[in-house]
């Protein structure tokens, strides 16, 4: 089975707790390492969990709050130090670039690798990044400054061949590619072999939405359709629905109902309050608007299964 998991490295909002970071993930494709968001503490929590974080490539930062990138300048000076020798590549608003350079500056130093800065934008989705297997797409949010989410998504795979039925009808090796591909197959003599008969379907791709911090925002719903994993911050509980408007937050019954509408799988909430001390109850508001929620805590992993 091809790995896409998401491991949960900070959870809390605003300010840390002796329990909990603020916000960062790691999501893990085919053994690739993309890291969301970079709190304050975020590397101390990488060692923890033995990931070594030079394997981090590509690190996405949704906005300039800094319970979301206030440890970003560490993890790239840790880099730096011990020695990395391949580029990375950091993707957030067009400031994000102006906090690191200003920092790298009065600091005195200068990179032993290359680092690659990729502005976002926050008016409508937009493709980001790309390999041979996933896309990475960000789309805006509704929070009190500049904000967007982003959506890892696989591309189709290609098709399987049915090896028995191609070794009867003798296809020679050249023809496999086009056959995975789609193509029919026309045999030596003329007789022609729908690819329908010479293939199985590829698994259907799969999906991990990331909703950073938002007010309650109807808008996502086009862009993270049938994920098969969401996570959405949930902040507060109901009884401080009119907080989570004022600070353009949402609440943990309204995550749940996003995921709902979605049509999403699974339900990741996170970005507690450092008010709340239990989890529970704030689970439990969820679960009672869409039963497939799940808490996004520290050291956790939660896996996409790939259907066969």
């Amino acid at each position: 089975m091809i790995r896409f998991s998401v491991t949960i490295l900070g959870s809390s909002s605003a300010t840390p707790t002796s329990e909990r970071n603020p916000t960062s993930q790691l999501v893990n494709h085919r053994d690739k390492l993309f890291m969301i968001d970079c709190g304050e503490g975020t590397q101390v929590t990488l060692r923890k969990m033995k990931i070594h974080f030079q394997r981090i490539n590509h690190i996405f930062i949704s906005h300039l709050h800094g319970d979301h990138f206030y440890g970003l300048i560490g993890l790239i000076s840790s880099m730096h130090l011990l020695g990395r020798d391949h580029e990375l590549h950091v993707y957030g608003p067009p400031e994000l670039q102006e906090v690191i350079d200003l920092q790298l500056k009065v600091s005195q130093t200068t990179l032993v690798y290359p680092l690659n800065f990729h502005a976002t934008q926050c008016e409508k989705p937009e493709l980001i990044f790309e390999n041979n297997h996933m896309e990475v797409l960000s789309f805006p949010l509704n929070h009190r400054i500049a904000t967007t989410g982003f959506l890892f998504r696989e591309k189709p795979a290609l098709r399987k061949v049915n090896k028995d039925k191609a070794l009867e009808i003798k296809v020679p090796a050249w023809a496999y590619e086009k056959i995975r591909k789609g193509e029919d197959f026309v045999a030596e003599d003329g007789s022609i072999y729908q690819n329908s008969e010479l293939t199985f379907d590829p698994p259907p791709p799969r999906s991990y939405a990331y909703c950073s911090d938002t007010a309650y925002y109807e808008p996502v719903i086009q862009t993270i359709k049938d994920a098969d994993l969401l996570y959405h911050e949930a902040t507060f509980m109901n009884d401080r629905e009119a907080n989570a408007k004022e600070k353009f937050h949402s609440t943990a019954a309204q995550a749940a109902r996003i995921a709902r509408l979605a049509g999403a799988k699974k339900l990741l909430i996170g970005h507690f309050s450092a008010r709340y001390d239990e989890l529970e109850p704030i689970l439990n508001e969820a679960k009672d608007e869409f039963g497939e929620s799940y808490l996004a805590e520290e050291g956790m992993t939660f896996s996409i299964p790939q259907l066969t």
